[in-house]
């Protein structure tokens, strides 16, 4: 394992909304880290290495129900927001589990995320800005 998860807590503390998003995965792609996948429900994030060695955060916030219904199209209005820096980390993980967004795989070598529902069906696929 190339890194640490302190490592990782500590770049995303640097992130006070969506417009920093960018520079923080440039760091922990630098660090080692190709993909990792956030759960809605708790905070939850799990980051794998290119050896499929895993870290995880374990849960950051009180348990959030998400929807079984997804509202693609308003999910995707608050995540512009959010993107914009309109809105902090916890409000977009209620947004998102609100509309039916259970979590998140980001994948640093595509420079994709991909939002998935409650069954695991990809709703969402977007280009991770560079």
């Amino acid at each position: 394992m190339k890194f640490t998860i302190e490592q990782i807590k500590a770049e995303h503390q640097k992130v006070k909304s969506g417009a920093d998003f960018p520079a923080y995965i440039q760091t922990i792609k630098n660090l080692g880290v190709s993909d990792y996948t956030v759960s809605v429900a708790d905070g939850n994030t799990q980051y794998f290495d290119t050896e499929n060695e895993t870290v995880q955060t374990g849960r950051k916030y009180d348990h959030l129900t998400v929807s079984k219904n997804v509202n693609l199209d308003q999910f995707k209005t608050r995540l512009k927001i959010h993107q914009q820096g309109g809105t902090d980390y916890l409000t977009f993980c209620n947004d998102c589990a609100e509309n039916g967004v259970e979590g998140w795989k980001m994948d640093l070598n595509e420079m994709t995320c991909t939002y998935f529902d409650t069954g695991g069906n990809e709703i969402l696929v977007e280009q991770i800005p560079g």
